[in-house]
C-alpha cells in the first residue's frame, strides 16, 4: 500500500538516533511515515542526529521539519506542539519514542540512586505526559488523533534494572488511561512493546560497554528469539506503528502490542 498517512501530520519524538551500524526505531518510523504521505515534525535533543533523519526523508521527496528539544521540559514540549501547528496547522499523530536505562544510571533496586531514578522517569515517562498534554488539545478540538508510544517487553518479562522496568510498565497504564479518557473525542492511544531489536542503542552501545565485538552480542540476542532465530529490526517496530497510525486501525485503542518474535510467549 501507499499513502496510508496521506494528508496527515505526525510528530515523532526521538526521531534521531545514537550512532551505529543499523537504524533506530525513531528514525525508521519517521522515514516510513513520510513515505506513506505524512508530513513529519522531527523532534530530538541531538540536532545532528535529527538532521540526518531529515536528510534521508528529503532525499526521498518527503516533507519534514526539525525541532531540537529537551523532551523532559514542559516548555519544550509545548514549543514543538506549537511549532507543528504553526508549520502544518494540525496534529494527527503523536509518536513517543524515547527511552533510557543503563546509560541513565539504571540499576537494581538496592543500588539505584535518586538522581538516576529521577532522570529515567523524566526521560521515559514524564516526556510522554508532557507531549500528550500539549498535543491532546489540538486533537480534541478536531475530534480525531492517534497517540502511539514505545514501551518495551521489559514491562512484561524479567528485567534486572528497576527504573526502566517501572517506567515502561507505567507507559502501558498511561496509554490505557489516554485511550478511555479520550475515546469520546475520537482519539486512539496504543503502545508498542518491542522485544530484542537490532538497533544501535540496543546492540552497538551494549557491545561498546562490554568491550565485545558487535557480531558476538548480536548472535547471543538472535539465539533468544523463537521466530526465525533472529532479532527484529527498527522497521518491524515502524511498520507496527504505521498500522496503528493508519485508518486501518480505526477501531483499535488501548492496546499493548508486542513486537518480539514470539519471545514473550515462552512460559516456564
Amino acid at each position: 500500500m501507499a499513502d496510508r498517512l496521506k494528508d496527515k501530520v505526525a510528530i515523532v519524538v526521538g526521531a534521531g538516533q545514537t550512532p551505529g551500524d543499523t537504524i533506530g526505531n525513531g528514525r525508521a518510523t519517521a522515514i516510513l511515515f513520510a513515505r506513506e504521505g505524512a508530513k513529519v515534525m522531527l523532534v530530538d535533543r541531538d540536532p545532528v542526529a535529527v538532521e540526518e533523519t531529515a536528510a534521508l526523508i528529503r532525499k526521498e521527496g518527503g516533507d519534514c521539519k526539525n525541532f531540537e528539544a529537551d523532551i523532559t521540559s514542559a516548555d519544550d514540549c509545548h514549543a514543538f506542539a506549537q511549532a507543528t501547528m504553526a508549520t502544518y496547522n494540525r496534529i494527527d499523530i503523536l509518536h513517543n519514542n524515547v527511552g533510557i536505562s543503563v546509560e541513565g544510571g539504571d540499576a537494581e533496586i538496592t543500588e539505584i540512586t535518586t538522581e538516576a531514578f529521577d532522570r529515567i522517569v523524566a526521560v521515559n515517562l514524564r516526556s510522554m505526559v508532557y507531549a500528550c498534554k500539549h498535543a491532546l488539545p489540538v486533537m480534541r478540538e478536531k475530534k480525531s488523533g492517534v497517540i502511539i508510544s514505545i514501551s518495551s517487553m521489559a514491562a512484561r518479562e524479567e528485567y534486572p534494572w528497576v527504573a526502566y522496568k517501572a517506567t515502561k510498565s507505567a507507559m502501558i497504564a498511561l496509554t490505557e488511561q489516554l485511550a478511555i479518557q479520550n475515546a469520546e473525542y475520537g482519539i486512539r492511544a496504543n503502545v508498542i512493546l518491542p522485544g530484542l531489536m537490532d538497533t544501535p542503542m540496543a546492540v552497538d552501545r551494549r557491545a561498546e560497554a562490554q568491550a565485545r565485538p558487535r557480531e558476538e552480542v548480536a548472535r547471543e540476542r538472535d539465539a533468544k528469539i523463537p521466530l526465525r532465530g533472529r532479532m527484529g529490526t527498527a522497521w518491524d517496530v515502524a511498520y507496527a506503528a504505521l498500522f496503528l497510525a493508519s485508518d486501518e486501525a480505526n477501531f483499535i485503542t488501548g492496546v499493548a502490542l508486542p513486537v518480539d518474535g514470539g519471545r514473550g510467549c515462552r512460559v516456564g
